[in-house]
């Protein structure tokens, strides 16, 4: 595992979206570049680099295929809490040649929210599978919406989201956690640590915890974020205030290995 420690959330997010335009730029082979995606505030200045680059001609998104991490069970794409509608916002309506049908989000409204997952698996699979996953935690360590005991094997499903989860998110729906879906279509697991390589986003002192425990903690059920640490190809993008309570050997052994290290 790489743990990459930047000095504030803007180098973060530009180390990271730097990092993800040259693994798109340096794909040659003939099928797309699979990339995962989560929502979040964390990843939003990732999205911001990116969407600068692509404009710049830095990066071309024409031969991309993304797949996002969760949608809420409920809400309709035009709900300005869906994450389709997240994604578009602050996203891919700012990429210039981003193709609409390589955008791929879990469907909350599907009749079927057991088939709805199982194609959605099938879809990714149907692509050789996920390039590079990015994604972001919780205060709690969950990955995606795979709360805290969700099998780390876990695949694309139904999940019900915690009251603390729905408290978190409340802050989105008049603070109030009774408007928040209790319900939420999410990738698993499984399906993140299956992906070629994967980068967390873990950014402020309210994630120092998480942080923690997804780096020196055990591999637990508990700590979702922890399978992070059987993944060949794992990176934690972090920043300073992320890193309050690692221990000082582990903080110094992270920025010494990176010193030598390119993207």
């Amino acid at each position: 595992m790489r743990v990459v420690i930047q000095e504030n959330y803007d180098k973060m997010s530009k180390w990271t979206a730097n990092y993800i335009a040259k693994k798109i730029n340096d794909h040659k082979e003939d099928r797309p570049f699979v990339l995962g995606l989560p929502t979040g505030s964390s990843p939003i200045g990732v999205y911001e680099e990116l969407a600068r680059m692509n404009k710049a001609g830095e990066v071309s998104f024409a031969n991309v295929v993304t797949f996002n991490m969760d949608e809420y069970v409920g809400l309709p794409r035009e709900h300005d809490q869906s994450y389709w509608y997240f994604m578009h916002y602050y996203f891919f309506d700012h990429l210039v040649d981003m193709k609409p049908e390589n955008i791929n989000i879990l469907n909350g409204l599907a009749e079927d929210p057991e088939a709805e997952c199982a194609r959605y698996e099938a879809k990714i699979a149907s692509y050789g599978g996920i390039d590079l996953f990015m994604g972001g935690i919780g205060v709690d360590g969950h990955l995606a919406f795979n709360e805290p005991f969700t099998s780390l094997t876990s695949r694309t499903g139904l999940r019900t989201l915690t009251t603390d989860t729905r408290i978190v998110n409340s802050r989105f729906f008049d603070n109030d956690p009774e408007k928040v879906p209790a319900y939420a279509l999410s990738v698993g697991i499984g399906t993140v640590t299956d992906a070629k390589e994967v980068i967390i986003l873990i950014n402020g002192h309210n994630k120092a915890n998480a942080l923690a425990k997804t780096v020196e903690g055990n591999v637990s059920q508990k700590w979702t974020c922890s399978a992070l640490q059987m993944h060949p190809a794992a990176i934690i993008a972090c920043d300073e205030s992320a890193c309050d309570e690692l221990t000082v050997g582990a903080y110094k052994y992270f920025l010494d290995v990176e010193k030598n290290e390119r993207l």
